[in-house]
């Protein structure tokens, strides 16, 4: 039987997190108030959490943790680099599950939010049952150069529109000339460039592109994924070089299931097999028909398979 999205559920409870100046996040928990805790962790990084994300897991077991990463979605202030790092997030989590009165959960993760799950897992092995990760990006420098310029070999018109938003001289170094006018304070800098950024993003995400190509801008957040994807590209994802393989060994003993699609284009599937790899015990799971996101019916189906395996070996049930 092919498993799809649980119903639609609300929260029983919501807040904001004090983190330090000048962050505040926004949190909520929907499902089993008793139950086993799961965390869900956002992409982007400078993306949000959703209302469908609820639904990969049974409300009837898992106590369904969602919260808005710093200058993201509903968490203050919007689109915020200020003491915005990997360090601050892995804290945060920490900061988050205390407040919750939680001892351990499993990781839901895709794209940066596999990467914020393993940084996390690593630091605080205690504190995690299990993973279940998806497009497996590890932030090395090899990984940045293939979203900047590796995806153009297959959309070679999404990426001229990246390129020729900038003026000829400034070409040379996207990065360096998008970061320059996404920390601008004065939005007619700040939004032209925000909505290219996501425009390409988008249209590099899915095997079928959608009809009418959207971004981030959908919920108001073009320019916190744009901005703050950009600050942790140039500052390599503040990860020293090599660290998430390098620090295998402290997760190696945890289940872990990897749902990668075929065809992502923004995560390429060379990355999740090399993770495998690393990662005694881990599964892999290689969708054959879909691209980077998380709603291609293949990929959705195999992550909600994945939650429900990690009932017996993450919490005993």
């Amino acid at each position: 039987m092919t498993l799809d999205f649980y119903p639609p559920i609300t929260p029983h409870a919501t807040g904001w997190l004090d983190v330090g100046d000048p962050h505040r996040l926004y949190w909520e928990v929907s499902g089993n108030p008793d139950g086993a805790a799961v965390l869900f962790l956002h992409g982007g990084p400078g993306a949000a959490v959703a209302a469908p994300y609820r639904r990969f897991f049974d409300p009837a077991f898992w106590r369904i943790v969602l919260f808005d990463q710093r200058g993201c979605g509903r968490s203050t202030p919007n689109a915020s680099v200020e003491a915005n790092t990997t360090a601050d997030l892995i804290a945060d989590m920490e900061k988050l599950r205390r407040h919750l009165g939680i001892e351990r959960w499993l990781l839901f993760g895709g794209s940066w939010g596999s990467t914020l799950a393993l940084a996390y897992g690593q630091a605080h092995p205690d504190r995690v049952a299990g993973f279940v990760l998806r497009g497996i990006f590890l932030f090395r420098p090899q990984e940045v150069a293939w979203f900047l310029d590796g995806m153009g070999l297959f959309f070679p018109e999404a990426r001229r529109r990246l390129v020729e938003f900038l003026p000829e001289g400034e070409r040379g170094d996207l990065l360096g000339a998008y970061y320059r006018r996404l920390l601008d304070f004065d939005p007619a800098v700040n939004l032209p460039a925000a909505q290219a950024w996501c425009a390409y993003e988008d249209a590099c995400a899915r095997l079928l592109p959608r009809a009418a190509a959207t971004t981030g801008a959908e919920a108001g957040g073009s320019l916190s994924l744009a901005r703050i994807e950009c600050h942790y590209m140039v500052h390599g994802g503040f990860l020293a070089p090599g660290q998430l393989l390098g620090n295998m060994n402290r997760i190696a003993g945890l289940p872990a299931t990897i749902v990668q699609g075929r065809y992502d284009m923004v995560c390429p599937p060379a990355t999740a097999v090399e993770l495998a790899d690393s990662w005694p015990g881990s599964r892999l799971t290689l969708i054959p028909d879909a691209g980077h996101s998380a709603m291609e019916p293949g990929t959705r189906a195999a992550l909600i398979e994945a939650v429900e395996a990690m009932k017996g070996p993450a919490f005993g049930a």
